[in-house]
């Protein structure tokens, strides 16, 4: 019998789960019950910080991220914490200066995250080496994400090389991050031979249920040689969400990855989270529709998230009726600005610009300033180059102005500026790095802090209602 290896297991109820199924709102309050239980399983590591959580807990919840983070630590005494990052961008949506990035990536780890996944919308590297050299500096453990898209440009070649330069920059690990859903089981096991083949870090696999076939993907990526996968408590899986951590803890026991977890913890963790689904269905909070397999997703590679927006938008301009013109242009948009991967903020750009294609009638006749920024390489370098012909026509003259290094390099030190303006609100280190992710949001979330501890009646948010963040 082959030398056992067994499978480890990232859990994300406490982060990803929640914010594909019910937009990142479970409180912290949900959250501090069950977490001495599932410190008990053996995770490798629980996945509860970052990605949406942070603008989450500021706007809708009222709750200080930091102060969040403080008390999962506390409270899980033998289990690694890991975040998502998204590169230069931090938790925010535009690119930051590198004295913000590495103060955020000590802050984090002092705080108590262990692991940091790190990614870029556009898999351009030079965004990600901050963050990778802060993370070494303290200590963490950086772990690298390659966004997995489909497309032409993107051969077993590209991942090979984009691993092998990971591993160059000192990350500890690699994630492939497929956050549509679009990485299928045959693909899963190409991809991870070769990337084990490739390179000597440990392999991780992030998908999503959107396209129905995680859970095989997960298998046979695994069979593959794959370390570690992202799954989430039952109650919250499926859908836009992981596959079940349960089903999968089964599906390998037994085998030479059997996890070793325990299905009697696993199910009263479980029951724990389950009451918290059927309030989240009563309230509306849980979309059904989140819930099923998108199969537009494997013909169109548009990630769930994307494919509501684009809906929504259409619904606005009463353009319902463009809905199958707008799905077949954005893999045209998508061609001309360099054909990047569709996740956070690439995703929205795209989408947004296909739905002003075709309702102008005439391509690009209107150009967000999204777009502008793309073409003129704010975000970074993409894998193919730009349509010409649409560079002319949305940038003209500007394009002389196009950047060819990386951004966040013309980007002056913005620390001190930012701690000067808003230091009256300030009552810990970490309340600067809050404002400068958010200044409107962490602003009004420091005057309902001030307003509760004089004992004032400061109106809370509604986090029933209200748009969700996609």
């Amino acid at each position: 019998m082959a030398k056992k290896k067994p499978l480890k297991i990232t859990e994300t109820v406490l982060r990803d789960a929640h914010q594909s199924l019910i937009a990142t709102r479970m409180t912290t309050e949900q959250m501090l019950p069950i977490i001495d239980k599932m410190d008990k399983v053996g995770f490798h590591a629980v996945e509860c910080w970052g990605g949406a959580t942070f603008d989450a807990s500021l706007r809708f919840l009222k709750e200080d991220p930091w102060e969040r983070l403080r008390k999962l630590r506390a409270g899980f005494k033998n289990t690694k914490l890991q975040m998502l990052f998204r590169g230069q961008n931090i938790l925010g949506y535009r690119p930051y200066a590198d004295d913000v990035v590495e103060y955020f990536v000590q802050k984090s780890i002092a705080n108590g995250i262990d692991i940091i996944r790190i990614f870029d919308c556009l898999n351009d590297l030079r965004n990600l080496q901050t963050a990778v050299t802060a993370s070494n500096k303290e200590k963490g453990h950086a772990q690298v994400a390659l966004s997995y898209t489909l497309g032409e440009a993107y051969t077993l070649e590209y991942w090979v090389d984009i691993a092998k330069r990971i591993e160059d920059m000192g990350a500890n690990s690699i994630c492939i991050k497929d956050m549509a859903g679009l990485l299928v089981p045959t693909e899963a096991t190409r991809l991870v031979k070769a990337l084990k083949e490739a390179t000597s870090l440990p392999i991780e696999l992030h998908t999503h249920y959107t396209s129905g076939v995680a859970a095989m993907t997960c298998m046979k990526a695994v069979e593959a040689g794959c370390d570690i996968i992202d799954t989430a408590m039952s109650p919250f899986a499926l859908g836009t969400s992981q596959p079940a951590t349960e089903v999968m803890v089964e599906a390998f026991k037994g085998t030479e990855y059997d996890t070793g977890l325990d299905q009697n913890i696993l199910a009263e963790i479980a029951d724990y989270f389950r009451p918290l689904r059927e309030q989240a269905l009563d309230s509306g909070l849980m979309n059904p529709k989140v819930l099923g397999v998108n199969i537009k997703t494997l013909l169109y590679q548009v990630p769930g998230g994307m494919l509501s927006n684009m809906v929504s938008q259409l619904k606005e301009q009463n353009a319902e009726d463009k809905y199958e013109e707008v799905l077949k242009e954005i893999p045209r948009v998508r061609k001309d600005l360099g054909e990047p991967p569709l996740v956070t903020p690439s995703s929205q750009i795209v989408g947004t610009q296909a739905v002003f294609n075709v309702l102008m009638g005439e391509r690009y006749k209107v150009a967000t300033k999204e777009t502008k920024d793309v073409l003129l390489g704010k975000y970074g370098q993409t894998v193919k180059p730009f349509n010409p012909e649409v560079v002319d026509k949305v940038l003209g003259e500007d394009k002389k102005n196009a950047i060819t290094c990386r951004y966040a390099d013309l980007l002056e030190p913005e620390l001190d500026k930012i701690e000067a303006e808003m230091k009256q609100w300030k009552q810990q280190d970490e309340d600067v790095l809050s404002y400068a992710l958010f200044p409107q949001v962490a602003t009004d979330f420091f005057k309902y802090r001030e307003a509760q501890q004089k004992g004032v009646d400061a109106s809370v948010a509604d986090t029933k209602n209200g748009a969700y963040p996609v």
